[in-house]
């Protein structure tokens, strides 16, 4: 079974889903087999890798070793066009569609594209959202975009529709790294009630309260960075 199709059946099911993020810059592989062994505790569907600004060159070193460790799936969480390992599993091809920056519109994609063809890597085409939380994060002034206000989930819904129409197979909240406040549960369950397509929220989420909640609303996938980075309990 691909990913999509696991992401998908999981949905249909009512079976939630968690993925781990690792950042290249901020994982020792001096130490990553204890981190792997962490989330295999935490019984993780998936191991998200990437970053919005990448500092080492590392990435296929990192995918390989993680894959030493683990059978779970790697699947890349790209900052930018050249992120891209093809000993990972998967890739979320990333649409910014909640700015109007054309370089993550399409730019970046039309860079990445040759180079993905020439891997086997499982392409999931990805409607992804940043949403206010608190603070200006990395991906927000990288990437030169204005997230979509927190108090305002009829914008988060109608930009969720635009991606599905556009013929996107998952849509993604993210209040990015390091985020001060996660994704509102009203967003959340606002947008998981108008879209049929899997849903990704991430950003914030520091304890099992807050990742219950983002399940409860309606988040099919929750993925935790930060709080796992810090040792936080979860």
């Amino acid at each position: 079974m691909n990913i999509l199709e696991t992401i998908q059946k999981a949905k249909a099911k009512q079976q939630k889903l968690l993925a781990i993020l690792i950042d290249p810059d901020k994982i020792s592989l001096a130490t990553l087999a204890s981190k792997i062994a962490q989330i295999e505790q935490l019984q993780a569907h998936f191991i998200f890798v990437g970053g919005s600004l990448l500092f080492t060159d590392i990435l296929d070193e990192l995918v390989l070793k993680i894959k030493e460790y683990t059978a779970i799936p790697v699947v890349l969480f790209p900052g930018a066009a050249t992120q891209i390992s093809k000993h990972a599993d998967g890739i979320l091809f990333l649409n910014l569609i909640s700015g109007r920056n054309p370089e993550y519109l399409i730019s970046n994609h039309v860079i990445a594209a040759p180079l993905l063809a020439q891997t086997t890597l499982e392409v999931l085409s990805t409607s992804y959202l940043l949403v206010a939380s608190g603070r200006e994060t990395t991906a927000s002034y990288i990437s030169n975009t204005k997230p979509i206000p927190s108090h305002k989930p009829e914008l988060a819904v109608a930009t969720a529709l635009a991606g599905y129409y556009i013929g996107h197979q998952i849509v993604y909240l993210d209040g990015g790294s390091g985020a001060l406040e996660t994704v509102p549960t009203t967003m959340i369950a606002q947008v998981s009630k108008n879209i049929k397509l899997p849903l990704i929220v991430g950003g914030g989420i520091k304890n099992k309260k807050q990742l219950e909640a983002a399940y409860q609303s309606g988040a099919d996938l929750v993925v935790i960075g930060t709080a796992f980075e810090e040792g936080l309990q979860l």
